[in-house]
């Protein structure tokens, strides 16, 4: 018995739940999905304490609802920890698979298809908007001040 102080345990990468359990992530595929509704396709390269992530060759991967898809190459991306909402490893495996349903779109047609979302989705807001204000509620952000 040599009577040295006993190993210290070490912890599974499993219980980090900081910046720290990034450590397992770094240098593989992940897609990042931002509180902006963007998603992100890259290689981890880097990461800081606040959840800053450096991804490499990232594409930003736009869906429509008319099931069409495009990935704009983004080269290297910063993306701020806070607007992180969530991400995963991307099984390189089926890395390639894109469900039957999805095809892919040139840019210009993914671009033009949002803007057509997005001019519908106001309209709705505003009927929206209307109805609720004729039955004598104030809609979303109708308090807010302008500055």
């Amino acid at each position: 018995m040599d009577g040295g102080p006993p190993p210290i345990p070490q912890l599974p990468p499993q219980m980090f739940t900081t910046a720290a359990s990034l450590l397992d992530l770094t240098d593989k595929k992940l897609m990042v999905s931002l509180r902006d509704g963007r998603k992100l396709i890259g290689v981890l390269r880097s990461w800081d304490q606040f959840g800053n992530l450096v991804l490499q060759d990232s594409v930003e991967r736009i869906f429509t609802h008319n099931h069409l898809y495009a990935d704009v190459p983004c080269g290297l991306f910063l993306v701020r920890g806070e607007n992180v909402m969530l991400m995963g490893e991307i099984d390189l495996d089926k890395d390639d698979y894109i469900p039957p349903e999805y095809s892919l779109a040139p840019v210009e047609a993914i671009h033009a298809a949002k803007k057509q979302e997005a001019l519908m989705q106001q309209k709705t807001e505003t009927r929206r908007n209307r109805t609720l204000k004729r039955l004598g509620f104030e809609s979303e952000k109708s308090g807010d001040a302008i500055l």
